[in-house]
């Protein structure tokens, strides 16, 4: 469900709307950006945000802070990297491969963000970071990928904000998102935006 703003106004700007959201609609539409609770309720807690500099330092802020138990919160609700339907079987079978074996060796998925490189370098940064990465320890690839998720996060947190302008709703529940989503970092889009939440394209 669809959880109403107070005092929507139609064109307003996307920070206006998600500072006026009600605690729950907006703890629930930061779980989208990043899946740990502690760091959705400080991001909501702090509002309202005069610009989106202050919203994202928040947010770095809050991800900089996770507890372990925070971060394995957040990183179990993180879905793995899909290449583009369009790309190469063998791409597929590829990354797959490396994605289950990331998996096994570290418990969580693949994470990486791309909004520095062109969406034609996607498939071969994935699988180049993906097979240089395992050779990291436990600790030292938990670091990197708590680093990967706090980008992620911006850039979700920017499409949230980019997605709420003009529309006047912000999701409230996870339980009503679409299934697992596809891309680089992507998750569920918002209601309606046609939205990859973070400005990384599928690969």
């Amino acid at each position: 469900m669809s959880s109403h703003l107070p005092g929507q106004v139609r064109g307003s700007s996307g920070l206006t709307l998600f500072n006026a959201a009600t605690p729950d609609a907006a703890e629930d539409a930061l779980l989208h950006c990043c899946g740990s609770r502690r760091w959705a309720h400080r991001v909501a807690a702090h509002r309202p945000y005069p610009d989106l500099d202050a919203l994202l330092a928040a947010a770095d802020e809050a991800a900089y802070d996770l507890s372990r138990a925070d971060l394995t919160e957040a990183l179990a609700d993180e879905f793995p990297a899909e290449l583009h339907r369009d790309a190469l079987p063998a791409a597929h079978l590829a990354l797959a491969a490396a994605q289950d074996e990331y998996e096994r060796t570290f418990g969580y998925a693949f994470l990486i963000c791309l909004d520095d490189h062109p969406a034609e370098e996607h498939p071969d940064q994935v699988l180049e970071a993906l097979h240089r990465r395992m050779a990291n320890d436990p600790e030292e690839e938990r670091t990197i990928a708590a680093e990967e998720l706090r980008r992620l996060a911006r850039g979700r947190l920017l499409a949230l904000v980019g997605a709420l302008v003009g529309a006047g709703v912000l999701m409230a529940s996870a339980a009503s998102a679409p299934g697992p989503p596809t891309g680089v970092g992507v998750r569920p889009n918002w209601a309606g935006s046609d939205l990859s939440d973070s400005p990384s394209v599928p690969v």
